[in-house]
């Protein structure tokens, strides 16, 4: 079997076991499944795909195709994806960074900016920070344009802190720390900016047992109280660790814009918006502290 034939048979292979996947994109995956089984980029596969597969190569692209097949994600499969402008590690310790995120990182890059420029200088809470998606897309674009900032990234699992540290020096981003902690707990300082993508899930919602979800951590997903225990727990607990107008912003789920609004007002935060994702939908809400 060749280059050619390789792919062939994987996208037929994919099509045919992943039939009520809407997501499947058998070509792309096909793709990357071979550049990871032969160390090739795309751009050689195309160009050599004549060139025989060795019997270990076919035998590791058919394992690969048979993890895909059963719905595993793409992402897990290959210990990798992109988020933003980055390359990051990915393993089953954390979610998988996806685009809807990035309209939390564009409005966290906003205020940062405005607040260098007041003050000289800017300091960013990420909790539960996973693969470090937030956080490094943020020490990137700051790092990029010289702005002065520290950044401290934390989650509960231990195994996410360690990946999001190799995510850092592998994209060799400076003034970004990573540590243990559950939300809060051993956050030691205070700082003009917290961002969080937390658990906002129902444990109840016939989502969780569809797509990639049925491989990602539960923990890293679903929250008491409908999904709303983990937002309402970081609203109310973060005027402790915010400097003086400091703000806050939380993605949440399509449906929840109007019951984080009420949170975030019970608490007597200020300026409290909700931006919406590149679906048209709420998916990020941002208040300041008085």
């Amino acid at each position: 079997m060749n280059i050619a034939k390789g792919i062939a048979y994987a996208q037929q292979f994919l099509a045919e076991n992943l039939i009520n996947d809407p997501y499947l994109n058998a070509k792309a995956d096909s793709y990357l499944l071979l550049q990871s089984v032969t160390g090739l980029t795309k751009s050689q596969l195309m160009a050599f795909d004549d060139r025989a597969l060795s019997a270990e190569s076919q035998q590791k692209l058919t394992a690969l195709l048979q993890r895909r097949a059963k719905g595993e994600p793409m992402a897990y499969i290959l210990g990798e994806t992109e988020f933003w402008s980055l390359n990051l590690k990915v393993s089953p310790d954390t979610l998988i960074p996806r685009p809807d995120t990035e309209i939390l990182v564009e409005q966290a890059l906003m205020i940062a900016k405005a607040k260098s420029q007041q003050q000289g200088n800017v300091s960013i809470l990420d909790l539960g920070t996973g693969t470090g998606a937030i956080a490094l897309a943020l020490a990137d674009e700051l790092q990029k344009c010289g702005t002065k900032y520290r950044i401290l990234g934390v989650d509960l699992v231990l195994g996410a802190v360690e990946l999001a540290r190799q995510n850092a020096r592998q994209n060799h981003l400076g003034n970004v720390e990573f540590q243990q902690s559950s939300w809060f707990e051993n956050v030691t300082e205070r700082v003009d900016i917290i961002v969080s993508n937390p658990p906002y899930i129902d444990s109840q919602d016939v989502h969780l047992q569809q797509g990639d979800v049925r491989f990602e951590p539960l923990t890293a997903l679903v929250a008491e109280n409908q999904g709303y225990a983990d937002l309402q727990k970081i609203i109310e607990n973060a005027p402790r660790f915010l400097q003086p107008q400091g703000w806050l912003l939380l993605e949440h789920g399509w449906q929840q814009g109007e019951k984080v609004r009420s949170f975030f007002s019970e608490n007597l935060w200020h300026s409290v918006q909700t931006v919406k994702d590149y679906g048209g939908h709420e998916r990020v809400t941002l208040a300041r502290l008085a």
